[in-house]
């Protein structure tokens, strides 16, 4: 399983990783296959590839077996054509150009491999040489740039110690809580009084530009002080009684005069206060399924430490990343900063409820989002981790699962869209991350000794999980192969 995990990484992923040797020039190989690595950025190589005659006859062979597939040539069956037939009837050209097609891939993951570079993009791939004709002993020649994982050393986990700040639950906590609670079981009721912050209003609007009427709402519901609305309209309806109205201006937040300012009239209907219940007996009973408020108290700090325990776990795994990065400089591609940023751009851009992010800040967020995806799939091949086809299987159904979708169809997509490689790392980089953690030794601010265990897993109940669903997957495979012989059979 993790041979063919580690297979499709290298003809998927658009950020495949493994280890940079950064030699400036290494030396050629004693093979049928020369490769040379220039470093021409801290985080870009170029390769140079040179295969012998012995090297490619394979390729050229597959690929007058493919044509003599597409072909029809007199006196021979179709896709028995001998090769000599089809490089005179076909040319050697097509000949060439297929087993180039089909070769400069390969021979780059090979040369990945042999290198031990880690590419983190596609690579541009630009061929300098092939053979003319099938007795031309020029060997095939090509270049491929690409940016690669830069060098650094990680610490060894296992002798790490990180100090994590004590998960504390206050009184306040489980008062804010409770308050949350009663929120949910308020009731609005009618007041004769002028709205203040926290009413709720129901309001008219109309919006001019000019003359122009360009936005009216009716019977809108808008709680004072929520500031969800238009820009001013907080201030307009405070001290407001129902039946009252004021002007205002405010700059349009949607709709075709998006941006622009206009005079808003604002009536107000009606103004509505909030009660709550009373804190008692009572209230546990109706809002929960405890009989007193102690009882119901004593769950809600019991919730209130279950979260901040988790909390603490978070701020664990940030912790562990960052003492990874400690005193060490960790360039990030140009390339795939620059790739991400757009796509950063671009989903904004689609989501209009997404909060505006300057330049600086979105540079800031890629860069680390960057630096913690380095240094992750380092760790992951520090520690030697390994990832199944039901790992990958799992991670997968789980993102379906979330979105709603179909399983099988979901896992088809990324298949079909080359993205498997990618799911793959996700999932290195998760396994990596978490046996890492179990390495280290987290203490508190009062140095006792942290279980994590409860979020980061037992890695014996891992790989004991993953054996029966490898076994489970396997079987399934095994039951369709077996239905598709009896179909043929019938």
């Amino acid at each position: 399983m993790a041979d063919w995990a580690a297979c499709r990484v290298r003809k998927s992923s658009y950020h495949v990783t493994v280890a940079l040797r950064q030699n400036t020039e290494c030396d050629e190989l004693e093979r049928s296959v020369k490769i040379s690595v220039r470093n021409l950025e801290p985080t870009k190589v170029r390769l140079t590839i040179t295969a012998d005659q012995e090297e490619l006859d394979p390729y050229l062979d597959a690929a007058r077996k493919e044509i003599a597939k597409q072909v029809n040539i007199p006196g021979f069956r179709k896709g028995h054509v001998p090769g000599k037939i089809i490089d005179q009837r076909v040319g050697f050209g097509s000949v060439i150009g297929e087993a180039v097609n089909s070769g400069v891939p390969e021979l780059y993951s090979k040369a990945l491999a042999e290198k031990e570079i880690h590419p983190m993009a596609q690579p541009k791939l630009d061929v300098k040489e092939v053979p003319e004709t099938a007795t031309d002993d020029t060997k095939l020649k090509f270049t491929a740039e690409v940016e690669v994982r830069p060098k650094f050393d990680l610490p060894a986990v296992d002798s790490l110690e990180i100090e994590v700040a004590k998960p504390e639950v206050s009184d306040e906590d489980v008062n804010a809580r409770l308050e949350a609670l009663r929120q949910r079981f308020g009731t609005l009721v009618s007041v004769d009084r002028p709205a203040a912050k926290g009413d709720y209003a129901n309001i008219d609007l109309d919006a001019k530009i000019g003359d122009e009427s360009v936005d009216s709402q009716e019977g809108v519901s808008y709680q004072l002080g929520s500031a969800t609305m238009l820009d001013g309209l907080d201030e307009a309806l405070d001290g407001l009684s129902a039946g009252e109205e004021t002007t205002f201006e405010g700059t349009l937040e949607a709709g075709e005069h998006e941006g622009e300012k206009a005079q808003v009239s604002v009536k107000v209907n009606s103004v509505k206060s909030e009660e709550l219940p009373e804190l008692d007996d009572d209230f546990a009973q109706e809002a929960s399924e405890f009989d007193t408020l102690d009882e119901l108290k004593a769950d809600v700090r019991k919730q209130s430490e279950a979260d901040a325990e988790g909390r603490q776990a978070t701020v664990a795994r940030d912790a562990f990343i960052a003492r990874l990065q400690e005193g060490v400089d960790i360039p990030v591609p140009k390339g795939v900063k620059e790739e991400m940023l757009a796509d950063r751009e671009k989903n904004a851009q689609n989501n209009p409820q997404a909060p505006e992010e300057d330049k600086a800040a979105a540079e800031e967020a890629v860069e680390k989002e960057l630096r913690d995806q380095i240094v992750l799939d380092a760790l992951s091949e520090q520690l030697k981790i390994t990832v199944t086809q039901a790992d990958v299987t799992n991670f997968l159904a789980s993102i379906a699962q979330q979105y709603g979708m179909d399983p099988s169809n979901f896992i088809n997509a990324i298949v079909n869209n080359g993205q498997l490689g990618s799911a793959v790392q996700e999932v290195g980089r998760s396994k990596g991350l978490l046996a890492g953690m179990r390495a280290v030794t987290f203490k508190d601010t009062e140095g006792n000794v942290l279980d994590l265990s409860k979020f980061l897993g037992d890695e014996a109940e891992e790989e004991e999980k993953e054996s029966v669903e490898a076994a489970s997957a396997a079987a399934a495979v095994a039951d369709q192969l077996s239905d598709k012989d009896e179909a043929s059979a019938e």
